[in-house]
């Protein structure tokens, strides 16, 4: 039996192996780069609005629906727990409460991680939420309903003074 080899398979294991041994070497953040890090994402998301869509899985209309939520403050609390406090509007319900959620990082990309969290009075929710740059995106579940949510990070404008 003989084994044909391709010309490409040779500088391929090469890549392979060279790509694998600079993943598995990366070194870990150092406490100057997290403390960076953390500081843009509360700066990032402080005073701000998410405004964007959502869709609902199995959903047969093919326009997304609209979202937006108002944060007025992001802190780290402990550990992956960070503090949010945020105006959300769902349904009947108008609320600004704070949540405290777990955050993860993927490098220097911030990902809220919520598993079965209960946020009175609206329900239990999943959801996995990453943030880069102005932008946010990710999926969410709420019972039997989940979807997709995607959009952009803006500043929230200062409320109108009134000069009576």
């Amino acid at each position: 039996m003989q084994i044909r080899i391709s010309k490409w398979m040779f500088p391929m294991l090469i890549l392979g192996m060279l790509t694998t041994n600079s993943f598995l070497s990366a070194a870990e953040p150092t406490a100057n780069e997290v403390s960076a890090r953390e500081l843009a994402f509360s700066q990032l998301l402080n005073n701000s609005v998410l405004v964007g869509q959502f869709s609902i899985d199995g959903q047969k209309s093919t326009d997304p629906h609209e979202e937006r939520y108002e944060i007025e403050s992001v802190k780290k609390y402990q550990g992956d727990l960070w503090t949010f406090t945020a105006r959300i509007k769902y349904g009947k319900h108008d609320l600004k409460i704070p949540m405290t959620l777990k955050v993860i990082w993927a490098g220097d990309t911030p990902m809220i991680s919520m598993t079965d969290v209960s946020v009175p009075p609206l329900g239990t929710f999943t959801a996995r939420v990453f943030f880069h740059d102005s932008r946010y995106a990710g999926t969410w579940q709420h019972g039997d309903v989940g979807g997709h949510m995607w959009g952009r990070i803006e500043t929230a404008k200062a409320p109108a003074v009134d000069s009576n």
